[in-house]
């Protein structure tokens, strides 16, 4: 009789155990980690503008105006209240602007019918990239209008935003005609325009990350 008992509250002790488990691995697998918000001193200093190096709260990406694929204005006002991933690149790349463009079309494509999540290409060579070829590298990569825009404007303009709002390029130059950047990387901005995550465009494991961060922040 006593061996039955201690045999049922082992029995017991045990699914008990194994509930535990199942419920407490749930809650682990189910939780979705809080995105930090990126600020100047988070990255290196070779990114960022000395002025800025040592701060390390209330960063958030200026206020731009760009002409996209369409020769329509784009400011930051079709972004508000958006999340949004940006990228620099320049048509004529050889190397690594066709996968990220490639892997951008992707990231379009799986929230697709999301509209709180937008993209944003912006030439790196605007002198080069007139209003049709970036049309037609649109047309090529499946760009929707509205949902991603492939963009041009003024070069000083566009390498401040690169070094000193997005922080995606070494922090070296001046936008001038020698200056030229070239970065694979992908900066996700929140509805709040602050910075949540830095991803290499080039690379399927960090494509897979970035989706999954912006499904957090969704």
């Amino acid at each position: 009789m006593k061996q039955t008992k201690k045999y049922w509250k082992s029995i017991i002790a045990i699914v008990l155990l194994i509930v535990g488990t199942m419920v407490l691995s749930s809650r682990i697998f189910n939780t979705k980690s809080e995105l930090p918000v990126y600020n100047p001193s988070d990255f290196h200093p070779e990114l960022v503008a000395i002025g800025l190096q040592n701060e390390k709260k209330g960063h958030t990406v200026a206020d731009f105006e760009l002409i996209n694929q369409n020769g329509e204005k784009i400011t930051q006002k079709e972004y508000e209240d958006k999340i949004y991933v940006t990228d620099f690149f320049f048509t004529r790349c050889p190397s690594i602007c066709p996968i990220m463009s490639n892997n951008m079309q992707k990231l379009q494509n799986i929230f697709l019918d999301n509209d709180t999540v937008k993209f944003l290409s912006i030439s790196v060579t605007p002198e080069l990239d007139s209003i049709p070829i970036l049309k037609e590298y649109a047309k090529k990569h499946g760009a929707i209008n509205n949902k991603w825009n492939i963009s041009t404007g003024e070069k000083k303009h566009i390498y401040n935003l690169a070094r000193k709002s997005y922080f995606a390029a070494v922090n070296e130059g001046d936008g001038g005609l020698q200056d030229f950047i070239h970065t694979p990387n992908f900066i996700l901005v929140d509805k709040q325009k602050q910075i949540r995550g830095v991803y290499d465009g080039t690379k399927t494991e960090e494509i897979e990350r970035l989706v999954s961060d912006i499904k957090n922040l969704l």
